[in-house]
């Protein structure tokens, strides 16, 4: 009898062991993000800068209590799904998809319960991404892009401020990305009150930017506004370089086409965005769902100017414009 109570001791303290064995190697399970990009590495490293940065004052760091598993498109849209499912069978624990509709909506329909943190969607809503800003209601939640269609006319009138005879715009636009549709529409109103003709070009990459940029020559157009877009976005310097070419003002969305020598920017700024995105990741990694949390829309905006290129124009910024600049590149 005594050796029974013996052999089934021992096998409850094994049972145990292994138990407290499993216990303590999931207490240390290092968690693992899936970053998921639609452009390259390369491509404005100071945003996974911030987000880096961002994790490592919230207590995450890379290679020490987190591991990042990162996947580019490389700007072809067309591999992201496959991405997304690669990311899904590492079993990661969340993914941050970045930037834009495109990565959101591979990572959104490869997985229906890994959280994940999307970064400048535009329209979340509409794109059938979230039920609503306030209560997200499924596995998705982040930052969102949408500052309202306003800033598509906001852009306009920058670059009518800045150029103040012209009189013909060219609108560069993706077709892929569903939002410039919504925006052309608005710009198309700021036309009118501004008294100026619209020219609505489309490329889906650079194959395509020759011909729009021919097409622009053609109609003898006297600026261009470009449209914000990962896509557009990724290939900034050759854009800004054919509008120097064919010595057309531009605007853009973003400050990284203006430091590639595009003439002015307006729009969010993206190290903020990229910054509040982290803090989403460390919520979700400490038991937040993301059903319950709120999506946030950009807070905080810039004016950047580039006076380099305004001189190669033989354009002269109006002073208070230049007043009203968060950055002036000279």
């Amino acid at each position: 009898m005594a050796a029974t109570v013996t052999k089934l001791s021992l096998v409850a303290i094994f049972i145990l062991a292994g138990a407290l064995a499993a216990d303590a190697q999931q207490a240390g399970k290092v968690p693992r993000i899936g970053f998921l990009g639609v452009t390259s590495p390369s491509d404005r490293p100071s945003h996974l800068d911030a987000f880096r940065q961002r994790l490592r004052e919230l207590g995450w760091v890379e290679g020490q209590n987190i591991v990042i598993d990162y996947r580019y498109a490389e700007g072809r849209v067309d591999r992201l799904p496959d991405l997304a499912a690669e990311l899904v069978r590492l079993k990661v624990d969340l993914i941050v998809a970045s930037a834009g509709t495109q990565a959101a909506t591979a990572a959104k329909n490869a997985t229906g319960t890994i959280p994940i943190v999307m970064i400048y969607v535009r329209d979340p809503v509409g794109n059938g991404l979230i039920a609503s800003l306030a209560r997200p209601g499924a596995n998705v939640t982040g930052v969102s892009g949408s500052a309202g269609l306003e800033l598509f006319a906001k852009q306009l009138e920058l670059l009518k401020e800045t150029v103040p005879k012209i009189r013909r715009v060219a609108i560069l636009s993706n077709p892929d990305n569903a939002y410039h549709q919504l925006a052309i529409r608005e710009v198309n109103v700021a036309a009118r009150s501004l008294g100026v003709q619209l020219q609505l070009l489309e490329a889906r990459g650079p194959n395509e930017f020759d011909g729009a940029f021919a097409a622009m020559a053609k109609e003898r157009v006297g600026a261009l506004l470009v449209l914000s877009d990962a896509v557009l976005n990724s290939h900034r310097t050759r854009l800004a370089d054919l509008a120097a070419r064919s010595r057309l003002p531009a605007a853009y969305g973003v400050r990284e086409s203006v430091e590639a020598g595009g003439l002015m920017s307006y729009g969010p700024s993206f190290l903020d965005l990229y910054r509040r995105s982290a803090a989403y990741v460390d919520k979700i990694l400490k038991g937040a769902k993301p059903a319950d949390l709120p999506v946030e829309q950009p807070t905080k905006f810039e004016l950047v100017i580039n006076l380099k290129t305004a001189k190669a124009l033989g354009l002269t910024v109006p002073p208070s414009l230049l007043q009203r600049a968060d950055q002036v590149i000279e």
